[in-house]
């Protein structure tokens, strides 16, 4: 409900205007999403913290966080100070890719407040405090570039923008973690791959057509300047009534 919400909200509160186009974009992303989820494969079950460590030791999941965060370092340090600004994806794309570590932080403090209150001794885990550290800087990274694009960028386009964003991230962040796309039938990937390109579509729609004034109101209009053709004219037509507009009407030829 975050989309739909921020943009009705935005519209209301803050005055900002969200045309047509981007209605249908909050949607197919709200479609699109709720595809990948619906077709999204169950989770494996970890229950204890030596078994989320195991996960996180996996070589797959290590190249991948690897990745997560050079592009996070590459985003934060190069493309922020230059882009920002002026690119809405540039701080919402950090705050998706913080996202991957925070969701897993928030899955790992989970099986460990479990174990808390079964008696385990997870306090001396090693990976309870690490987890707690990464939740507390992911989560602060988020809040700061979301701001940041908040202060920037229209909110009705902020908010399904980074829903999108972030909820591709930790859906891929939890294929590769549990191993989940292993049991994936071939329905479940295609339905995947096409609420994924729903997404895009809906992500189009948001951020290509943003500054046109488009409603349900003024649509027939806008088709139809868009269907006028402007007349073309060929050079012996200007040159004609160039040279006859020099003659007075008296002694113009009579055809």
């Amino acid at each position: 409900f975050t989309v739909p919400c921020s943009a009705i909200l935005s519209s209301y509160l803050l005055g900002e205007r969200l045309n047509l186009l981007g209605k249908l974009g909050c949607m197919l992303s709200l479609v699109g999403s709720t595809v990948m989820v619906i077709h999204a494969p169950e989770e494996e079950e970890v229950t204890t913290l030596d078994e989320m460590t195991s996960k996180l030791k996996e070589p797959g999941f290590l190249a991948y966080a690897a990745i997560l965060l050079a592009l996070c370092f590459l985003l934060i340090f190069y493309l922020a100070p230059r882009y920002g600004r002026s690119n809405i994806l540039i701080y919402l794309t950090i705050c998706s890719v913080i996202g991957a570590f925070s969701v897993s932080s928030v899955k790992g403090l989970g099986i460990a407040i479990k174990g808390f209150f079964a008696g385990q001794p997870v306090l001396q885990h090693p990976l309870t405090w690490i987890l707690v550290v990464t939740l507390v800087a992911s989560i602060t990274t988020q809040i700061n570039y979301l701001n940041k694009s908040l202060d920037i960028f229209n909110t009705s386009l902020v908010f399904p923008i980074y829903y999108v964003l972030f909820t591709t991230i930790v859906i891929t962040t939890s294929i590769i973690l549990f191993k989940e796309w292993v049991t994936m039938t071939v329905v479940d990937i295609i339905g995947t791959v096409c609420g994924f390109l729903t997404i895009i579509l809906g992500v189009l729609l948001l951020h290509a057509f943003k500054d046109m004034d488009v409603s349900l109101g003024n649509l027939p209009q806008v088709l139809q300047s868009e269907q006028q053709e402007p007349v073309t004219r060929d050079d012996k037509n200007i040159l004609i009534e160039v040279d006859n507009s020099s003659i007075g009407p008296e002694d113009k030829p009579k055809v």
